[in-house]
């Protein structure tokens, strides 16, 4: 979802003019970003406070949960950073090889 939202960005940029060098990239890939931030925050947040109580239980079964609850936390806490730190990296390395094509092209 958040490559859809940083693809959006960019073609808003691009259908406005304002995607000619480097710096407006940036921009419009941590506009459409910025927009993921709040939602997946909030996934984030109330997928971890609903497994923990299975992380600190002793009950019946609970060995059982806590193998199940851990792997879970563990994605809850990589796949967002991934999702918010490493896709925008890689649309902007992908990116900027077409933006200095345009730029050499030009000069």
């Amino acid at each position: 979802v958040v490559l859809l939202y940083i693809r959006e960005a960019i073609a808003e940029a691009r259908a406005s003019g304002r995607l000619s060098t480097l710096t407006e990239l940036r921009q419009a890939i941590v506009a459409g970003t910025v927009k993921r931030v709040r939602p997946m925050a909030m996934t984030v947040s109330v997928v971890i406070v609903g497994l923990l109580p299975i992380m600190w239980s002793d009950g019946t079964g609970a060995d059982v949960m806590k193998r199940i609850a851990a792997p879970m936390i563990g994605g809850m806490v990589t796949a967002p950073m991934a999702a918010m730190l490493l896709l925008p990296a890689l649309v902007y390395l992908l990116m900027r090889r077409e933006i200095r094509q345009k730029e050499s092209e030009n000069a």
